[in-house]
Order: structure tokens, then sequence, then C-alpha cells
């Protein structure tokens, strides 16, 4: 008896099809995008808690010079322009008086400039009173 023989057929199941390698194409492409997106959202809640940390620092710093004034502040009120840590920062200070003559309401608000820009936005406000001993 012989022996049966099978030519030999060109072996098409290595390697991915055109589809497959569009498909995973896609998939990558998708997971990309997602990653890129959590990234930039991360970063935005960084720059963001930087700043409300940096802006309440300063708030507390002005309202602190205020109360360590020996005298009542008087009704005004008033901007500084102040650099702290790597960047530039707005102190408004507003002093408004109360039904209470020897008490002071205080505003301390405190705005960042953006990077070249003369306009600030707001990032943190502090409220107090102030009162004579």
């Amino acid at each position: 008896m012989r022996p049966h023989t099978h030519a030999k057929l060109p072996n098409y199941g290595k390697g991915f099809t055109l589809i497959e390698v569009m498909i995973a194409l896609l998939v990558f492409g998708l997971i990309a995008t997602a990653s890129a997106e959590v990234a930039s959202q991360y970063i935005s809640s960084y720059e963001r808690i930087r700043d409300k940390t940096l802006a309440g620092w300063l708030a507390d710093n002005r309202m602190n010079e205020i109360r360590l004034d020996k005298s009542l502040p008087g009704i005004s009120e008033n901007s500084k322009d102040r650099d702290y840590g790597p960047y530039r920062w707005q102190v408004t200070t507003k002093v408004m008086a109360t039904a209470e003559p020897k008490m002071r309401r205080v505003e301390v608000e405190v705005a960042r400039y953006r990077d070249g820009s003369s306009k600030s936005y707001p990032v943190h406000t502090l409220s107090a009173f102030v009162g004579q001993k």
C-alpha cells in the first residue's frame, strides 16, 4: 500500500489578520485617550489644590498681620501684589464697619496672576472679625 501524500499548502495560520490588527489599534487608541484624559484631570486638580493652598497661606498671613497690629484697623480697601512661591499674587484687604464700634469685619481675597498676564483670577477668600481689646 502506497502512503498517501499531501501537497504542501501555504501556512496561513501564522500572524494576525488585518482585521485583528485594526481592532488591536482601536483598543489601544481608546485606552491611550482615556489615560491622557485622566492624566489631564490629575494635573488640573494638582494645580488647583496647589493654588488654593498657597492662596490660603497668603490670606492667613495677611489676617494675622492685622490681628497682631496693636490698633483697630480703619475702614478701608487696599490691594498689594506679592511674590509667593513661584507665582505673583494680588492680596486685597477689605476692612468694614460692624454694628459694634470696637469690631471690624475683615475680608482678604487672594488672586493669582496668570503667567505673563496683568489680569488676576480669584483663588481664595478669608473672612474674620477683628476687635479691640
